[in-house]
């Protein structure tokens, strides 16, 4: 008998070990204060935008409902579309707002956003990071870690407690029309090295603890569809997925990623039913917990994207997520109708209350992990010293030099030769720009002239008439050379990555000219697949201003190019390719080299 109480004691002890060690004491108490109405709204992210609109703005009176009435968990600080170009929050007022927004809710908020390069691709008046892939292409981990670190301290000097970042997606497919250059590249290993690298910077610090969210779980590098627009399908084996989609995503829950985001993608391999990964029981619970033994939060990919909209209704996609084992619901289109669809299937005994307890219980110990509970405001004193994007600017500097890629040079045209130009213009440079208001291109150009390189720029965007293009084309041919700029950057719902309008067949014109075209990409490095028979190739992976400044300094021949290749671009080029140019020796004051 005596043997038995003791086996039953130490049994008792075990159970309250465990339950000690899994329960969050100090966020057990809120999760029974609040109904179960309020747990499930909890689990909701909602869009914002950070801007301050004026008090009877429709869209601020709904926002603001969702905070006071719904009692959502959070919002995102989504960017708004204006001319094709995100317009980026200015850090003052979405600070102020953030304040604003924290003071009005009943329980602290998570503010999210898509910090992929830092701040700045959200917000203005931050260091302006290249595109990760530039990352990839200068091989610089230890500049990845301090971008993580970057990115942390800016996110929480202006009220963000959430980045979704870093992109874990492996780009295997050069058709990909929305990862691309938002990837570290397309070796698995070395992706999942650098998104390791930026774990582990974003957690150096625990005054500036930020949450994390690798993305797009199980993997949206392959997708040929934008999933904003449809559902893409990745035909690929499981085998495959085990040695390339999802080592990037090992190695970021082996380096404590706070959190997981699900990808709108048919993955037969792992769910043979045609739905989205974020709505398959399999994929979240059988592969990313049962599998990989992620313990964090599963947040879905915006509800909003049509990969989902278009199959299902908000509140019935909501379930399926629930269902499938997401414990947070990213920008659904109408979150009321999510509330009020999880509350039925509680009802009818769709979905447990033990389940919905168990993912707000982590949305809660999450909070606790950023210090909402302690303090949920922005400390507007110290935001111009905490946002100092000089401090920053030389790391942006250097990737963005280093990752300039000269992919092919037939003629020599990098840096810009020298010498007499008889007959014409040293050089012509064509900005090819995405939009008519676009200031692509004009960080390069100021560049340029500050150094007195003889130039004629000449600017095109899609919409121009094909008849001025052409006139362009014939003004080009007295050139002595030709650099041609050209900016395509990922976007929702455009569904490709290309030159729009008829930008292309300019760039084919001045092709079957006599006069050697150098193509610059600022962004997609798989352009060269359009253009293989241009004299000189170069990527920047970037459509950032450094970029620009770097490939002025690359023209200049002010500094060595050395960049290499993260990615293929079949049949062309390989990963790892990439031309070493010295940098030019500059002449001092007594006319020595």
């Amino acid at each position: 008998m005596a043997v038995f109480r003791s086996a039953i004691a130490l049994c008792l002890l075990a159970v309250c070990a465990l339950w000690a060690k899994t329960r969050t004491p100090s966020t057990s108490p809120l999760l029974r204060q609040l109904s179960l109405r309020d747990r499930i709204a909890q689990l909701i992210i909602v869009r914002g935008y950070g801007d301050y609109p004026p008090s009877d703005n429709a869209e601020y009176k709904r926002f603001l409902n969702w905070i006071t009435k719904t009692h959502v968990g959070g919002f995102i600080v989504a960017g708004r579309i204006r001319n094709g170009d995100v317009i980026p929050a200015q850090p003052f007022e979405l600070a102020v707002f953030v304040n604003h927004i924290q003071k009005l809710a009943k329980t602290p908020l998570l503010v999210g956003s898509d910090f992929e390069r830092g701040a700045s691709m959200r917000v203005t008046q931050t260091a302006p990071f290249p595109y990760l892939m530039a990352f990839g292409a200068a091989r610089d981990r230890d500049a990845i870690k301090q971008l993580g670190a970057a990115t942390a301290r800016e996110a929480r000097a202006l009220g963000v407690n959430w980045a979704f970042a870093p992109d874990a997606d492996v780009n295997n497919n050069p058709d990909n029309p929305i990862i691309n250059t938002r990837s570290f590249g397309e070796d698995p290993q070395a992706v999942a090295d650098d998104v390791a690298a930026f774990i582990d910077g974003a957690h150096s610090d625990p005054a500036n603890y930020v949450l994390l969210s690798a993305k797009h779980f199980p993997g949206h590098g392959d997708a040929s569809q934008d999933s904003h627009m449809e559902l893409p399908r990745i035909d690929r084996t499981k085998d495959q997925m085990e040695q390339v989609e999802l080592v990037p995503f090992r190695a970021a829950i082996a380096h404590n990623v706070d959190s997981i985001m699900t990808a709108h993608l048919f993955v037969p391999a792992f769910e043979p039913e045609q739905m989205p990964a974020t709505v398959s029981h399999n994929i979240l619970t059988g592969l990313l917990r049962d599998e990989l033994g992620f313990k964090g939060l599963i947040v879905t990919d915006a509800l909003e994207m049509q990969a989902v909209a278009g199959m299902y209704g908000p509140g019935e996609a909501a379930v399926r997520a629930i269902e499938a084992g997401a414990d947070v619901l990213l920008m659904p289109t109408d979150p009321d109708a999510c509330v009020r669809d999880i509350l039925a299937a509680v009802a009818h005994g769709r979905i447990s209350v033990q389940r919905i307890n168990a993912s707000v219980q982590k949305v809660l110990a999450a909070k606790q992990r950023v210090g909402l509970f302690r303090s949920r405001f922005v400390n507007l004193d110290h935001l111009t010293d905490d946002l100092d994007a000089q401090k920053l600017d030389s790391l942006a500097e250097n990737v963005a030099n280093k990752a300039f890629t000269l992919v092919k040079d037939e003629q020599h045209l990098f840096p810009i030769p020298e010498g007499p130009t008889p007959g014409g213009n040293a050089s012509c440079l064509a900005i090819l720009s995405e939009g008519d208001f676009s200031t692509r291109g004009a960080t390069l150009v100021r560049a340029l002239h500050a150094a007195s390189v003889p130039l004629t720029v000449y600017v095109a965007h899609p919409s121009m008439p094909d008849s001025l293009l052409t006139e362009f084309a014939s003004d080009m041919s007295h050139c002595k050379q030709i650099y041609a700029a050209a900016f395509i950057t990922v976007g929702a719902n455009r569904g490709n990555v290309a030159l729009q309008g008829g930008l292309s067949g300019f760039l084919q014109a001045l092709l079957r000219q006599p006069v050697p075209v150098a193509l610059i990409s600022f962004g997609s490095p798989y352009l060269l697949r359009d253009f293989p028979t241009v004299a000189a190739y170069a990527a920047t992976f970037s459509v950032a201003t450094s970029s620009e400044a770097a490939a002025a300094r690359a023209l200049l021949g002010e500094i060595p190019i050395t960049g290499k290749l993260p990615v293929s671009i079949p049949p062309l080029a390989k990963i790892g390719d990439g031309l070493d140019v010295p940098a030019k020796l500059k002449t001092v004051s007594n006319g020595s080299k």
